[in-house]
């Protein structure tokens, strides 16, 4: 079973919207053009071919097609998302509302969320990925590549 398949199967059928839909819904402009999806001419011609017509794309795979602009991990549209969930998550969360106070946390809890940011975080778990980290410091941009040796 192709379960990317299955997925994209499961969305359309409980009225996910097609990506330009949307789009149309977060009052962003309808592309007219497979070109104003992706800039690649590899990716536009399979999307072509798989979909005929760009009101057909689905909507994960248009976020995934979708340019990131310069500095950024994923499309504008995806980062539109992204915002609203996370702000909604962080209201909701009582560990980073009501109870983020040193009784909960500990006063040495608090003052490591103090003076230590994403970057920090992920060196004390993965001190592996030093090497791939953004060097401009921000732990949410673009990951550099490193080599493997697989």
């Amino acid at each position: 079973i192709d379960l990317s398949v299955v997925d994209v199967s499961f969305k359309n059928n409980r009225g996910i919207p097609r990506y330009n839909d949307f789009r149309v819904a977060l009052r962003r402009p309808r592309l007219r053009d497979w070109e104003e999806l992706s800039a690649n001419p590899v990716t536009q011609r399979k999307l072509r071919d798989i979909y005929g017509k760009l009101d057909m794309v689905d909507t994960m795979i248009g976020l995934f097609a979708e340019a990131a602009p310069a500095g950024f991990g994923f499309s504008d549209t995806a980062f539109r998302i992204f915002l609203l969930m996370a702000a909604r998550r962080l209201q909701s969360d009582r560990f980073l509302t009501v109870d983020f106070r040193p009784e909960v946390y500990s006063p040495l809890g608090i003052d490591w969320i103090a003076n230590n940011g994403m970057t920090n975080l992920i060196l004390r778990h993965c001190p592996e990925l030093a090497a791939a980290l953004p060097r401009s410091g921000n732990a949410f941009a673009p990951f550099r590549p490193i080599a493997t040796g697989i």
